[in-house]
């Protein structure tokens, strides 16, 4: 275990951690804790009953999650427990399962997750766009919300396969509410919503919790509520070794890889906002390990699935939170209220639970990024989000979250199709001297192609349509320097623009090959079809040798040309003869003496 340790580097990060930790930074430790516990009980009571499982679940869960996953995780910073997101997967997969399968698919998840961090993939959960990472939270919020409306108005309604079946069952079964739990519920929204326009030092949930509930009680008033509450972590109801569905594990797979997805995204999302929040660092692999090691080990405690949770997080850091001895601190406060407070939390209405997560719902959409869609008219981002939102309600997160990059890929590759262009145009001479080459004239059977954007599957054809004229001149010069990359099918493109124009008879340049894309023309053969000496990095630098080769070999397009070559040799003759006043005694050879050497110097 201790090599392991030393292999995941936790021991250099505890160490950069606590180099300095002193009384002060106790201090700081555990006043941001209690107050991170304190927001935290009614969160992990509400989650632990939204996720299909009840307040114990939930609360055993924010303990231990506190403690393993805070203790081995990526960042000091860092608040992991059940979540709203981590929830909305849950009561489906506890509908289908039981909470057997949802304990499986977590241990399951687990071993994804561990495996993530050991093979160091945590960069690549950054690669999901962010229309999708948003139309899923958004998705999940409403999933939440329409799991609480049972709660809220004291009804039972019959289960749904997922979300949007449940509200239509509303829709088409109109209800009738229970007052009560309409009136403690409209308590706790009222004092979330208010409370923190005068104080954000007492959580406005709790306080809600803490007037809703002796209403309810002293009032008699019969509305459900939360039940026993065991005064220890180790639940009767647990996952055990004997219980394990072996011959069913093939059916939770899907279940256990949208959890480890659901759980790496917002571990690492969380950790990158908290990380520009506090200026800490943040180990996106050894947040997963972290993040593994709790989910194997939770289940068999009885509590459900948990990750990094952002408000936590942020009432971390905005406490003063230095190590991660906060996350600690909360856990154990968290129970010794379980110990001390349990009867009391039994007699919790699950109406002003059900109203936390209604406001949570509400609160976790990104509106910011919303907004910020729907401002600047985003139609491809609007779309990704919006069917990623559906597709999260209607089916399970792994799905929606396929559904949603699948979307947003061919969006992309849509408008980077779009992006690319060529344009065309013969030489302009002023130009080529303007860069320091003498070009008197321009040959008029050479002819400059520019390309920009992306050279892929997508934009092939607009490329090849835009050589359909190529056959009308000796010499092409492809400039390619607006071209950041190549695919397969965009190298057959342009080799069979090369083998039409040799077969014609004529010579291609290219020039300012980025070197993505020269790697490209070198793997593919492509830089032995066209000739090294027909590759420069500067598109003057082609059309000059192009201008030198037509001078040598003469115009084979038409008559009219050769007074343009004779305008060159005539050009070539005054410099010779320059050079030889000046130097008679050194011999002169057949090109122009400006810059013609650095142009053979710099082919390639």
């Amino acid at each position: 275990m201790l090599a392991m340790l030393k292999r995941l580097s936790l021991f250099q990060i505890l160490q950069r951690e606590f180099s300095t930790y002193d009384m002060a930074h106790f201090q700081r430790d555990l006043l941001a804790g209690l107050t991170v516990a304190a927001v935290g009980l009614p969160l992990a009571l509400a989650f632990g009953v939204a996720s299909g499982a009840d307040a114990a679940a939930g609360l055993v869960t924010a303990i231990l999650a506190g403690l393993i996953i805070g203790g081995l995780g990526g960042a000091g910073y860092q608040i992991s427990g059940p979540t709203g997101a981590m929830s909305a997967v849950l009561i489906v997969l506890a509908s289908r399962y039981g909470l057997d399968g949802v304990w499986v698919a977590t241990v399951m998840a687990g071993i994804f997750l561990i495996a993530l961090g050991v093979f160091r993939l945590g960069r690549y959960v950054s690669f999901i766009p962010s229309p999708v990472i948003t139309g899923f939270t958004s998705g999940i919020a409403l999933i939440i919300a329409i799991g609480q409306i049972d709660n809220v108005l004291g009804v039972t309604t019959p289960k749904a396969e997922n979300a949007l079946e449940k509200l239509w069952h509303y829709v088409t079964n109109p209800v009738v509410p229970d007052w009560h739990t309409l009136a403690l519920a409209g308590i706790v929204m009222g004092t979330m919503i208010l409370l923190p326009r005068v104080t954000t030092r007492i959580p406005g949930s709790l306080v809600g919790i803490m007037i809703a509930s002796p209403l309810a009680f002293f009032a008699g008033w019969d509305v459900a509520v939360i039940g026993d509450i065991p005064r220890t972590i180790l639940l009767s109801n647990r996952l055990t070794l004997e219980s394990i569905p072996w011959e069913h594990l093939s059916e939770l797979l899907p279940a256990a890889v949208s959890i480890a997805a659901l759980g790496a995204i917002e571990s690492l999302l969380c950790g990158t906002v908290g990380a520009t929040m506090s200026g800490g660092e943040f180990d996106s692999n050894q947040e997963l390990i972290g993040q593994g090691i709790g989910n194997l080990v939770i289940p068999f405690f009885g509590g459900v699935p948990a990750t990094a949770a952002i408000a936590r997080t942020s009432v971390a850091i905005k406490s003063g939170a230095a190590t991660r001895l906060t996350s600690i601190i909360h856990s154990l406060a968290l129970l010794l209220s379980a110990l001390a407070l349990a009867p009391l939390i039994s007699h919790v209405p699950l109406a002003a639970l059900g109203d936390v997560l209604l406001v949570t719902a509400w609160r976790m959409n990104e509106w910011e990024s919303i907004h910020f869609f729907v401002r600047t008219r985003l139609r491809g981002a609007l779309t990704g989000m919006i069917v990623t939102m559906i597709a999260t309600a209607a089916l399970d997160l792994t799905q929606a979250i396929l559904i949603g990059v699948v979307i947003s890929a061919v969006l992309y590759i849509r408008q980077s199709a779009i992006s690319t262009s060529v344009a065309s145009g013969p030489v302009k001479p002023e130009k080529i001297r303007a860069q320091g080459f003498d070009l008197p004239a321009a040959c008029p059977a050479i002819h400059v192609y520019y390309l920009t954007g992306p050279v892929f599957f997508g934009s092939v054809t607009t490329v090849l349509e835009s050589f359909e004229t190529a056959g009308d001149y000796h010499t092409l010069i492809i400039s390619m320097r607006g071209v950041p990359v190549v695919d397969a099918m965009g190298i057959q493109a342009l080799q069979q623009i090369v083998e039409e124009h040799h077969h014609r008879g004529g010579k291609v340049y290219f020039s300012g090959l980025q070197p993505a894309v020269r790697s490209m023309f070198d793997r593919t053969g492509l830089t032995q079809l066209v000739g090294e000496e027909y590759i420069f990095w500067d598109a003057a630098q082609a059309i000059i040798a192009s201008h030198q080769s037509h001078e040598l070999d003469g115009c084979a397009k038409c008559d009219s040309r050769s007074e343009i070559c004779d305008v060159l040799r005539a050009a070539r003759r005054r410099h010779v003869e320059s050079d030889e006043a000046a130097a008679p005694a050194v011999a002169t050879d057949s090109f122009p003496s400006t810059n013609m050497t650095s142009v053979s110097s710099v082919q390639g």
